[in-house]
């Protein structure tokens, strides 16, 4: 946004960019956006991040008809505009993302014997049903053990040791990035190694995988949408001169090799694009409107994902390509899934 003012502002107006730190905290969540929407009077809420602090303010920002705007969130309840109509996600929706997985698992293991680690909250089991929903009738043979653990457990050790003892050849890794880092880094002091796959909120080299032990992290397979900074392959081009550019001059202090930038300077377009659509008509009602009403491709988007919405679909990113992990970088391979 920094950027964006720097050069103009959008139709001649400057960003106001009011940020306040919730903690991940669903009952600060609530108080800092009361703090945004009647003290700050925000025309717009964007991309809070997390599971349970969006599902805590999700009632109040629809009663208080403020656009809750691209969370930074995949749980399949932001898509709702019959019900929730001042609520629209970002990322492809979890659901959808543990479908692919069960998609690919049965066309290349369809006897795999699965383990499943989870976030025991809205996040995890958003997941897990997509994973079950895609597995379909060979769900309850093939899934032979679940564990859940809580975003306050300090580490997730003996629930790893509880997974290799199942006998599972297969991990399906339902957890955000410091529990990520921990049960990569565990499964390889106890030398289990199934097909592992990692869910994309935790796929971050810099933040993951880096601190999991990048050896440890060789052959686990995710999804992605967005393009990792450590692929040589995006190092490249103006979309890669125009991202470094902006990041040696708004974000120096930043991480080059952390996706979660790239995720942000992505997201951040993402609006820009409303509000250049929504003109000199900045009501709260024409924001809704507008970001109902995206059919647009952004540069650090994997080619082929596009950001689409309508009336009735407010789920503006939805394709995915799977990809390994090298000991180095994410590698895309196979087809692009998703409508």
């Amino acid at each position: 946004f920094n950027k964006i003012n720097a050069e103009g502002g959008i139709n001649g107006r400057k960003i106001t960019f009011v940020t306040y730190d919730d903690g991940y905290s669903p009952p600060k969540a609530v108080e800092q956006a009361r703090k945004l929407v009647e003290q700050d009077e925000v025309l717009v809420l964007f991309n809070p991040l997390g599971t349970p602090p969006n599902s805590a303010i999700h009632r109040y920002m629809n009663q208080k008809k403020v656009p809750h705007l691209f969370l930074a969130t995949g749980a399949t309840k932001w898509g709702d505009p019959k019900n929730f109509p001042w609520t629209m996600g970002w990322q492809p929706n979890y659901q959808s993302e543990g479908k692919i997985y069960a998609q690919h698992l049965l066309e290349t293991k369809p006897n795999a014997k699965v383990a499943i680690l989870y976030q025991n909250d809205d996040y995890g089991k958003d997941y897990l049903k997509g994973f079950k929903d895609g597995l379909g009738a060979k769900a309850a043979s093939m899934i032979i053990k679940e564990v859940t653990y809580e975003v306050t457990d300090p580490t997730i050790d003996s629930q790893m040791v509880t997974l290799k003892a199942s006998g599972a050849d297969t991990f399906f890794n339902i957890t955000t990035p410091k529990f990520a880092a921990q049960a990569i880094k565990k499964a390889a002091e106890i030398g289990w190694k199934p097909t592992h796959y990692l869910n994309s909120v935790s796929i971050s080299v810099g933040t993951v995988m880096t601190p999991a032990g990048l050896d440890n992290g060789v052959g686990i397979l995710s999804a992605g949408y967005i393009k990792d900074p450590t692929d040589a392959q995006w190092q490249k081009g103006k979309e890669w001169d125009d991202y470094t550019a902006w990041f040696k001059k708004y974000n120096a202090a930043g991480d080059i090799k952390d996706v979660n930038n790239v995720y942000g300077y992505t997201a951040a377009q993402g609006l820009v694009h409303v509000l250049k659509q929504a003109g000199d008509n900045l009501t709260r009602e024409n924001i809704m409107k507008q970001a109902a009403n995206l059919d647009i491709t952004l540069p650090m988007l994997i080619p082929g994902v596009n950001v689409k919405t309508g009336p009735d679909d407010f789920f503006p990113i939805e394709r995915m390509q799977l990809q390994r992990f090298t000991g180095k970088t994410w590698e895309l391979f196979g087809k692009v899934y998703g409508r």
